[in-house]
């Protein structure tokens, strides 16, 4: 949901903000719906940790397919796969859509994979590119369900655009470069000293030795900004905006989930909360699109759920244990990851009427 809304904040002095009518309901689905599977997820997630780091689960290890791993790195790992193939249920799976774009759908992919089967540099910086763009189109999704839920509730859907693009780069970004889970992050990059350069691999220890200075800037920023935010959207309810109360909930559990999980959490428990609400909110879309065609498709109806579910599970586990010694397999992976980023910009559009 990258680019849920394309628009300016600007507006004339004398123009009405709520002059569009109000839509039939201020959730996306349903009530049911959008509290399980897109409000609620980030705080549920920050109780699932609480209760995880009490029971220690993030430090139990094991062995699996010759490597050593933990129950909960290999959950988050299948989880993380599973949300990202779920992409082609609405980009290939949907005639409508794959219509529009052939050439993305079809042409790119088996480009992008001889691509990296040819050249170890490809490889490298798509493996690279995955662990950055994945923190961005996170960061997107939130943004996109607040637009929308301002659409539900009546508001044009372009305004406060770039404040809430802002607020959520900060919110997803701020927390991971001051955080305690910055160097696990950061670290990726020190894989492109193959590409014959050692710039990349400083960025990672200048961050570490100038650790104190970046917490005060992000701290100082963070907080400067919220205040220019909240400022702002006052602003904007004076002169008619109306307020979406399920948007000003998701953005606040999702800060709260984001500052306490980079902020403090282990790497592993971190990726974890982060990731569950992500996909689990990206799933419950995916099904909300496509779980009509799903069901004639399949001809399951009550078990089509089901199979959806089991269907992804079996890949994100599938993928999960490929590593990247198997140079094909692992090209694949990285490919599903990158199209889900790339096609999730444009095929859940809302100025394409796509939501």
């Amino acid at each position: 949901m990258s680019q849920a809304v394309i628009g300016s904040d600007s507006l004339p002095a004398s123009a009405e903000l709520s002059a569009r009518p109000a839509a039939r309901s201020r959730y996306i689905v349903g009530p049911v719906y959008d509290w399980l599977l897109f409000l609620a997820p980030p705080a549920l997630a920050m109780a699932l940790a609480v209760v995880l780091g009490v029971l220690d689960v993030a430090s139990e290890r094991f062995w699996i397919d010759g490597r050593r791993a933990t129950y909960l790195g290999l959950a988050t790992g299948a989880l993380v796969h599973a949300h990202l193939v779920a992409v082609v249920f609405r980009s290939h799976g949907n005639p409508t859509v794959l219509r529009r774009h052939k050439v993305r759908f079809l042409v790119v992919p088996p480009l992008l994979i001889a691509a990296m089967m040819l050249s170890e540099e490809v490889m490298l910086l798509s493996t690279v590119i995955v662990v950055f763009w994945d923190v961005y189109h996170s960061a997107l999704q939130t943004f996109g369900f607040g637009r929308i839920y301002d659409a539900r509730a009546g508001n044009d859907a372009t305004v406060g655009r770039r404040l809430d693009l802002g607020l959520n780069l900060v919110l997803y970004i701020g927390p991971i470069v001051a955080g305690a889970s910055m160097i696990d992050h950061i670290g990726s990059l020190e894989a492109l000293d193959d590409l014959g350069t050692t710039f990349f691999s400083t960025v990672p220890v200048l961050l570490e030795e100038k650790k104190s200075v970046v917490l005060g800037v992000v701290l100082s920023g963070g907080v400067v900004y919220a205040i220019y935010y909240v400022l702002a959207y006052v602003g904007l309810a004076r002169r008619g905006y109306k307020v979406a109360w399920p948007k000003v909930w998701l953005l606040t559990s999702t800060a709260l989930c984001s500052i306490v999980a980079w902020g403090f959490n282990p790497w592993g428990l971190a990726f974890f909360v982060m990731n569950v609400f992500h996909a689990v909110q990206y799933l419950g879309l995916v099904w909300w699109s496509e779980g009509g065609r799903i069901k004639n498709v399949s001809g399951l109806k009550r078990l089509a759920p089901l199979a959806f579910l089991l269907l992804l599970a079996s890949y994100g586990t599938w993928a999960e244990l490929v590593t990247d010694e198997e140079p094909f397999l692992w090209a694949i992976t990285q490919t599903v990851a990158l199209m889900h980023f790339w096609y999730d910009g444009f095929v859940w559009s809302v100025s394409k009427r796509h939501v």
